[in-house]
């Protein structure tokens, strides 16, 4: 049991706790009957969520180099709502097979699309594809400003891994997804993001693992068209104001930062 292994502690003044993969349900209730402890967040830059910090635009660093000009300029000729964003982070890397899948339940949506593809990804392409891919309809890139696509006007899904950064941003952003969850965390992040928050739909893999172009296609289509989708949208914007509120003047988050601050500041 690992409340086990918090038994000998001695009294402490506070507890950070970094839950990434799991935190068995007993340990955070078991800690929470002895210390204070105090939820903050969503922590993306305040300019995408409460925008009280003008200078707080991005978080720092990036691995990669994105191609701002290049997708910001083909957002914009975009209709509003009319793009599905697709990206599966910095670390995710799919087999061919569904590299191919993807790619073909993309164009079949007959949905415009943005597709975060690394370069090192790229041979997985299917052949040809790039080549016949009409630029009014879809553009592949190997890396972009994600707040700023998210927080685009022309984008009506967000087609991720549910990786939690990404996760977090388009929460804090509204964007509904549809999810196809990889490794670690992201299984659960799915979980939250369709059946506790019910802003998206996880596309389902087959017996091999796969998640077929039909499936993609299909998902797409509810999120952005049909009638459940209305639901998911409207999470997506509940959800989006409440992250604001949360981060706010006199919000939750606020308020347990002040919290914090002044108990540390009175402790030292």
């Amino acid at each position: 049991m690992l409340v086990n292994q918090f038994s000998n502690l001695q009294k402490v003044d506070w507890i950070l706790i970094n839950s990434f993969y799991e935190l068995e349900k007993e340990v955070i209730d078991w800690m929470a009957n002895i210390y204070p402890m105090k939820t903050i967040g969503p922590t993306i830059p305040s300019m995408y969520l409460d925008k009280r910090l003008p200078d707080d635009k991005e978080y720092g660093m990036s691995l990669f180099k994105p191609m701002a000009n290049e997708c910001l300029n083909w957002l914009n000729r975009q209709p509003i709502s009319s793009v599905v964003y697709v990206s599966f982070g910095s670390m995710a890397k799919l087999e061919a097979e569904q590299m191919e899948e993807l790619a073909w339940g993309l164009k079949n949506s007959n949905k415009n699309f943005l597709w975060v593809v690394r370069s090192t990804e790229e041979p997985k392409l299917p052949k040809n594809f790039l080549d016949e891919l009409a630029s009014e309809k879809g553009l592949v890139i190997s890396w972009c400003p994600q707040l700023q696509v998210l927080e685009h006007k022309s984008i009506g899904c967000f087609l991720t891994h549910c990786g939690w950064n990404s996760t977090l941003e388009a929460i804090s952003l509204g964007v509904p997804m549809v999810t196809m969850p990889q490794w670690s965390d992201q299984p659960t992040n799915t979980k939250l993001v369709q059946d506790v928050w019910e802003m998206g739909i996880k596309a389902k893999q087959d017996e091999k693992g796969i998640v077929r172009r039909e499936v993609i296609e299909e998902c797409i289509k509810l999120v952005m068209e049909e009638e459940k989708g209305n639901v998911i949208r409207g999470n997506a914007k509940k959800w989006k104001e409440l992250a604001r509120n949360a981060m706010d003047e006199g919000g939750s988050s606020d308020k347990n930062i002040e919290e914090f601050v002044s108990k540390l500041m009175t402790i030292s």
